[in-house]
């Protein structure tokens, strides 16, 4: 990535907590663009994710296994706490050297995917829950090459979907978030209305 990692989590970071934010307990079992995963669930996937790079900022190993449950008392403010916290964790320059050693992939990598998730996820629990949602430009533009890097081996092992056929392009989405959407398997009019 050229730009520095930290300075791309923090540009992403709040637009996605002011997403979580804006999150209402009537709306933690709507559906969301990813397969399988309510509202709820991916709201404790990227708590899980934004607790784990943390560690994985360190080079520590992470436990993926486990899947708690982040949405007790408090979780919005946790939730914001959480990824300030992710954001100091890359803001050290050591962070980026290296090989991960709970990932085998490149440190640089790893600080991406902390972003990749960041930012599409946002967008995912946005559009579930009927909200705005305007990535960071420069985390967008950073995160093409990522995907193209990590896609092929990202849809053998089924965490990206192949990408749906081009659609008509939508006044909502700049052509850059279109184009990321589609890459990790997301169709960007979501929800598709028969």
């Amino acid at each position: 990535m050229s730009t520095q990692t930290s300075e791309l989590l923090a540009a992403a970071a709040p637009r996605t907590v002011d997403v979580v934010r804006g999150i209402s307990d009537d709306q933690l079992d709507l559906p969301t663009p990813c397969q399988d995963y309510l509202v709820r669930d991916l709201l404790n996937h990227l708590f899980q994710v934004v607790v784990n790079f943390q560690d994985l900022a360190e080079k520590r190993q992470v436990e993926w296994a486990e899947k708690p449950d982040h949405l007790g008392d408090g979780w919005r403010d946790r939730f914001e706490a959480e990824t300030g916290r992710l954001v100091a964790a890359w803001s050290d320059p050591s962070t980026l050297e290296g090989v991960s050693p709970g990932m085998g992939m490149p440190q640089p990598v790893i600080g991406g995917m902390a972003l990749l998730d960041l930012t599409v996820h946002g967008w995912d629990l946005a559009v579930a829950t009927g909200q705005p949602y305007h990535p960071a430009p420069e985390a967008v533009a950073e995160l093409h090459a990522l995907v193209e890097q990590l896609g092929p081996t990202a849809r053998k092992m089924g965490v990206f979907a192949d990408p749906p056929p081009t659609a008509a392009p939508t006044p909502a989405l700049t052509p850059d978030l279109a184009h990321l959407l589609t890459q990790t398997g997301r169709t960007p009019t979501w929800p598709q209305t028969p």
